[in-house]
């Protein structure tokens, strides 16, 4: 029996690695057709949209890996499309700045990693940091010359207007079925079948639970973690990006302060656990969702593991003055009353069973399938190269079938 295909490649997820993808598999491939299913009724509603805009450098990324090269070339891509299409963008710099001696040895490291990664680095005193952020103490910085901001959200739009391909927002994926040498045959909640010949899972949040759908075993399981904002309301207290020293032992930055492009300063974010993949605050529970988080052993091994970076983390959730207080470690001059509670964001981390959180890019593939499973910061930053790596996969996926 032959089959009528709606398109030759099917891609799960409307962010903006989906919509990368189909920019790059039209440009690679012209002629190809290309339908993204979104669930939601437009672009980039979940981690692209909610995020703190930095088109961050790729310096503290392991060198080699897939993030340290992506962020890289994806810094000076985003830019130039950002000015290319007339998106709102500025290269700004930021301070990654040391408030305590024991931070000194790491903050040396970033200087290395970043010259190997060729990033622009330069070290600066207590008196330099003055000069960029005259509110910010510390004991030595460093200032990251190719960190910018935009806006990420107008990318992700922009990459699905100029791919020609055919987008369907409201479209949840319910049910996948898949046969070998037939391609994929989707399901959506509101009853339409839609089949390709290659699948693309970009699902974010909901990526693992595609994988399965499809039928292939991802060997992960996404831990979804809230990250807590707030709005400076003093925003003439902090010029550009700051940062503290991250600890290396958890894949999160710590509490950052960021002008954004409109000129406002975020605070954040602050890292808990949701109590469900789109637990956009403490009130949202998904008893599904939390309890298959609670059956990864992945997750009980994180808790056993990182219990007391958790606990402060929690701790800073619950207390605006603990969050205040931390925040006082770069800028000593905040109070609680300049903290205005913000839109908080959930990102998708992917954990192994063995607890491993999964540190660089995750790419699997399958028969007619290409799963992208764990695509954390700074994957907007890395968005077209990484958009070109699916899409090379996706490419080679349809030519064999």
């Amino acid at each position: 029996m032959r089959i009528v295909y709606d398109c030759d490649v099917l891609v799960i997820g409307g962010g903006i690695v989906g919509l990368s993808t189909a920019y790059a598999i039209t440009r690679a491939a012209p002629g190809t057709r290309v339908t993204v299913l979104e669930k939601e009724q437009g672009p980039a509603r979940h981690q692209t949209g909610r995020n703190s805009g930095v088109i961050h450098s790729g310096i503290y990324y392991r060198p080699g890996s897939l993030k340290a090269r992506y962020a890289v070339r994806g810094a000076a891509e985003m830019v130039k499309f950002c000015a290319e299409y007339g998106i709102a963008h500025a290269v700004t710099g930021k301070l990654i700045v040391a408030t305590d001696k024991a931070e000194l040895p790491r903050l040396h490291g970033l200087v290395q990693r970043g010259r190997e990664n060729g990033i622009p680095v330069r070290e600066l005193g207590p008196a330099q940091i003055a000069e960029y952020e005259p509110e910010v103490r510390g004991l030595a910085a460093i200032h990251v010359g190719t960190t910018g901001i935009c806006d990420f959200v107008a990318v992700a739009r922009q990459l699905g207007e100029s791919s020609g391909a055919e987008i369907r927002y409201g479209a949840d994926v319910v049910r996948v079925d898949r046969r070998p040498g037939r391609g994929a045959a989707v399901l959506t909640a509101d009853g339409a079948v839609v089949r390709g010949r290659v699948l693309v899972n970009c699902a974010g949040l909901h990526c693992d639970e595609l994988a399965r759908l499809a039928g292939d075993d991802p060997e992960m399981r996404i831990v979804p973690f809230r990250g807590e904002y707030y709005t400076l309301a003093r925003p003439e207290l902090v010029h550009g990006l700051v940062y503290p020293v991250p600890d290396p032992a958890f894949p999160f930055l710590g509490v950052h302060l960021t002008r954004g492009i409109d000129g406002g300063v975020h605070i954040g974010p602050n890292a808990v656990p949701a109590l469900a993949r789109e637990g956009y605050g403490w009130g949202v529970v998904r008893p599904r969702e939390l309890g298959a988080t609670l059956a990864w052993p992945g997750a009980w091994r994180i808790a056993r593991r990182h219990w007391r970076y958790g606990a402060g983390e929690l701790r800073r959730s619950l207390s605006k003055p603990a969050f205040t207080d931390a925040v006082r470690r770069l800028l000593p001059a905040v109070t609680p009353d300049d903290l205005v509670p913000a839109a908080a964001g959930v990102r998708a981390q992917a954990v192994l069973r063995d607890g491993t959180l999964v540190d660089d890019f995750l790419i699997r593939e399958g028969p007619r399938t290409v799963h992208v499973l764990n695509a954390p910061s700074p994957a907007a930053t890395a968005s077209l190269p990484i958009g070109r790596e699916v899409a090379r996969r996706a490419l080679g996926a349809l030519a064999g079938a």
